[in-house]
Formats: C-alpha cells, structure tokens, sequence
C-alpha cells in the first residue's frame, strides 16, 4: 500500500524497532506541540487565548522550561496565564470569606460544599493542560489510522504482530480502542494478535528482570547477562510506558 501522510508516523514508529511505538508515536506527538508552543506561535492572539484557558501541567511546564530554547516566551505566556487565572478566581475566592454573622444565617453543609466546590476548580485547573489535550487528541486520530491500517495494509499487520510488548498504558488505549471502534468481528482478530504479543514479551521481560537478580548472587558470576542489564528501565517503561 502507497503510503500517505497520516501513515507515514504510525508506520515510522512501528518499524522503529522500540519496544512501544506507540510511547515513540506520543513522544513524537508531544515533542512537536511543545516545539509549537515555544515557537513563533506564543505571539499569535488565538494561542495566547489558548494557553492563558488551559495552561499546562508540571511535566510539560518542566519540560519547556528545560528546553531553554524560550524562556522568554514562556515567562510571557504563564505571565497572562496566571493574570486569567487570577481573573477567574479572585471573586470566587473572596466570597468564600464571610463575616460570621452572614456564616450564621448560612447551613453549615452549604458552606462546606461551596468548599469543595471551590477545591474542585482549583484542581481542574492543575489538571488542564493544552499540550496533554493536543496529545491525546491526535492519538485519537492516529488510533482510527491504526485500525485501518491492520486490516487494509497486510505489511504494516506484520509490523503490528512483531511487536513483543506493547507497554500497559498502551496496550490499555488499543484495547479501548477496540471496544469503541471495532465490531466484534474484527475486535475477535485485532484482540488476540495484541495479547499473544503481549503475554510473550511481558513473560520475557519478567524473566530478563529475575536473571538480573541472580547476577548480584556471586555464585551466579559466570551467569551470561543474556538480555538482563537493562531489565530495569524496560520494565518500568512497560509498566508505566515510557516518558518521551
């Protein structure tokens, strides 16, 4: 199948030879939209609308900061994100500070609750985040190009089926996937050609991680490594998925 635009990504990460493409798809997908929103874009009215709504979490906050490519693009854009914030928010909070004789007139239950209220805004604001948004949308897109690709492209089904393990956020998001998108036909193909590559390189992984073990016992010296050395940090980007 000639390839397109919207398959050259999906198909780049899986012949990437990484133990989740899609952790590289998604790092792929970030790694762009952060360069987006340090670049010329921060000046541009409907950006700064944007972000000054959405703001960022602390990773991608950190991480734009650690890129020190435009800081001062970035002091710019949390400066009028935190006056938004402070805009939605100062009257809110100030009501939430009555004179005890308007407290009195009040049901103890409903103050609390305009307290909790008040807790849940501010942590929907923590959680928004404008670059996770544009993240897990255009996984969604690429999600649909998945699932047209295994059953129309016979090569990048190969490509599909190699791959050992995808990590357990992933293979979560396909799973969903499947039960969203597919009928139960195609969901009874898709399926267990995703758990018998799963379970082999899950089974695998957990074997690498027992020999290294073994290899701190000095009785196991002459052990050979086999695949054991970085047994860690694979097991921990497959059971968290790896950060990009």
């Amino acid at each position: 199948m000639k390839e397109k635009i919207y398959t050259i990504p999906v198909n780049d990460a899986y012949q990437s030879g990484c133990a989740c493409p899609l952790c590289r798809l998604e790092a792929d997908i970030e790694k762009s939209t952060l360069e987006y929103f340090l670049g010329a874009s921060l000046m541009e009215p409907d950006t700064r609308i944007a972000t000054n709504k959405h703001g960022f979490c602390r990773r991608h906050f950190t991480k734009m900061y650690a890129a020190e490519i435009n800081r001062l693009g970035l002091g710019l854009m949390i400066h009028t994100h935190l006056v938004q914030v402070s805009s939605d928010l100062s009257a809110p909070l100030a009501s939430l500070a009555p004179n005890g004789r308007s407290l009195l007139k009040g049901r103890d239950g409903d103050y609390k609750k305009r307290l909790e209220d008040m807790a849940d805004t501010f942590s929907q604001r923590v959680d928004s985040c404008i670059v996770c948004d544009k993240v897990a949308f255009t996984m969604a897109r690429y999600l649909d190009v998945i699932f047209w690709m295994y059953f129309e492209d016979e090569a990048f089904r190969k490509s599909f089926s190699s791959v050992k393990a995808h990590c357990m956020k992933h293979t979560a998001f396909l799973l969903r996937g499947a039960a969203k998108h597919l009928s139960q036909n195609k969901a009874a193909t898709f399926v267990p050609d995703l758990v018998a590559a799963y379970q082999t390189g899950f089974d695998e992984l957990t074997d690498d991680v027992h020999r290294f073990t073994l290899k701190f016992d000095y009785r196991n010296k002459d052990m050979p490594w086999g695949n054991a050395k970085d047994a860690i940090p694979r097991s921990m980007d497959l059971l968290t998925g790896a950060d990009g």
